[in-house]
């Protein structure tokens, strides 16, 4: 029993000790309380892949009682918000390109007298497929309004629904989830290899000799800068082509306009790991800070779901998040075919986070770690 008790009493100074060494750091108390809570925080409020909001317009060239009141139901439900009532249906290429409606409903003129006489009436849905998931949940909300709107007229055929999908034909999950992957996998290799730079160093102790160099802190910045950059572009290189090769899931924009996104974002995203790596004094820090940092960039980002489902807290955060701005660029460039005046606007976030972050790593490099 003696003997028992000493064996037992090792192990109990031996976790004491463990458990002091591990609180005894405040940055260490905080990074185990912190990335729970706002990691739960925001799966339960990012994560939502319930339609609370659904941007959508109208072009109603029948301008009658009957389609009037079929807009109401669609209006009434809550889900829907309708954000533009169309004149012209070349207003249609529009609104769907530039992403300010998930879908447009077009009733055509001879809508009423179709309905008057028995006929069946088409009303036309054109979905945007990007975000194949969110457009086809978009789709059987509608297909639902339409059926309840079909029994009230006592005829279950009253009203057909003509449904396109613009960009993604045929709803596959595929071709909305791997073209953002050609970002989202690139950013956490990216982010790891650029955080761990410095600290490896530091922890190693030869960063302090680096210093002392004439390299210039600019010059520490862009020589540890680089290769985390070249790393990025060729895991975007392998992703890409993979999804051309493999999946055979068409490109339709520009390579040279892909990759200057590419080159942009990996900008950003180095910029922030190299920030991370100046402020870690050693490498378990900096992989904690990235572990940290990763899993809010990818809820944030609009990779899994919509930017728009979430609060309006959140969707103001995601514009300090390089990710969703990568992951739209591919995605507006891969599948639409969009033109750089399309997408200029995403480059502006990025190009904002990397002129803060690169110059705050090179200042860091100086004066936290000298």
């Amino acid at each position: 029993m003696h003997a028992l008790i000493e064996y037992l009493a090792k192990i109990h100074f031996l976790i004491r000790k463990e458990l002091l060494a591990l609180f005894k750091d405040p940055a260490n108390r905080s990074l185990l309380l912190l990335p729970a809570l706002l990691q739960a925080l925001l799966y339960g409020y990012g994560a939502n892949y319930d339609l609370t909001h659904v941007p959508y317009a109208v072009l109603d060239q029948s301008r009658a009682a009957a389609a009037t009141e079929l807009v109401a139901r669609i209006d009434g439900t809550g889900v829907f918000h309708r954000v533009a009532t169309l004149t012209s249906s070349d207003q249609i290429v529009g609104m769907i390109n530039r992403g300010e409606a998930l879908l447009v409903i077009s009733i055509p003129s001879d809508f009423e007298q179709r309905l008057a006489s028995g006929s069946q009436a088409p009303l036309q849905v054109i979905l945007d497929g990007r975000n194949s998931t969110t457009a086809a949940s978009a789709a059987g909300y509608v297909s639902s309004i339409v059926t309840s709107y079909n029994e009230s007229l006592g005829n279950p055929a009253a009203v057909a629904i003509d449904r396109r999908s613009w960009f993604n034909p045929n709803f596959e999950s595929r071709w909305n989830m791997m073209p953002a992957l050609i970002a989202s996998i690139s950013v956490m290799q990216t982010l790891m290899l650029a955080a761990l730079s410095v600290a490896r160093e530091r922890e190693q102790g030869t960063f302090d000799q680096l210093l002392v160099t004439p390299l210039r802190p600019m010059q520490i910045l862009v020589g540890k800068a680089v290769p985390s950059i070249l790393v990025g572009l060729f895991q975007s290189t392998t992703i890409l082509l993979i999804i051309l090769f493999w999946f055979k899931i068409p490109m339709i924009g520009s390579l040279w306009l892909l990759y200057l996104a590419l080159f942009v974002f990996t900008l950003a995203a180095v910029g922030i790991g190299l920030s991370i790596s100046a402020v870690s004094l050693n490498m378990q820090q900096a992989m904690l800070y990235s572990f940290m940092l990763i899993m809010p960039l990818m809820l944030l980002s609009g990779l899994l779901t919509p930017v728009g489902n979430m609060p309006g807290i959140l969707q103001t955060l995601t514009y300090a998040n390089p990710l969703r701005f990568g992951i739209d660029l591919v995605r507006r460039v891969y599948l639409e075919g969009a033109v750089f005046s399309d997408v200029a606007f995403d480059f502006i976030p990025l190009l904002v986070i990397a002129a803060i972050t690169l110059p705050l790593a090179a200042w860091l490099f100086r004066h936290r770690l000298a």
